[in-house]
């Protein structure tokens, strides 16, 4: 006897990289170096130099149309209150989805992986803090640190 089981798919968080030039579209690049296959709910786009913010406006709206109607947006911004940002919270307002997205600003590479691993298994609440966690204490100063003889092993 034949058995077909029907698996109820599962909604995904869509995760959006917003940015000035092509910042977001790097960044999407090298997320893809860490978490792989898991691409397909990661989008970028970006404000480019020249362009007014009615054509990224179109753009968004283009990508809007592409995801599923009901899927929860994620959207990390460069720089809150910049114009990409804004051009996209605006759309998302105009839409009436705005109050049910996640909108961060600041992103970095941290924040954006710590953001696409997450984006499925915490409540939105959780999920904030821990992104905002990771993208403030990834911020460090590079300093050399000189090792006491003392505590060397000879290899």
């Amino acid at each position: 006897m034949l058995r077909i089981v029907l698996k109820r798919e599962e909604k995904m968080n869509e995760l959006i990289l917003v940015s000035h030039g092509r910042f977001s579209e790097g960044l999407r690049d090298a997320l893809g170096m860490f978490i792989g296959e898991n691409m397909a709910s990661v989008h970028a786009i970006g404000l480019q130099p020249g362009e007014d913010t009615h054509i990224l406006a179109a753009r968004f709206k283009k990508l809007m149309s592409e995801l599923q109607p009901d899927a929860k947006l994620i959207v990390l911004g460069d720089i809150i209150g910049g114009s990409p940002l804004t051009t996209i919270t605006n759309v998302l307002y105009q839409e009436g989805i705005l109050e049910k997205a996640v909108v961060l600003g600041g992103m970095n590479f941290p924040m954006a992986l710590n953001a696409a691993i997450l984006k499925d298994s915490l409540k939105q609440q959780e999920f904030v803090a821990a992104v905002m966690k990771e993208a403030v204490s990834a911020v460090q100063q590079f300093s050399l640190v000189e090792k006491s003889d003392e505590n060397d092993e000879d290899i």
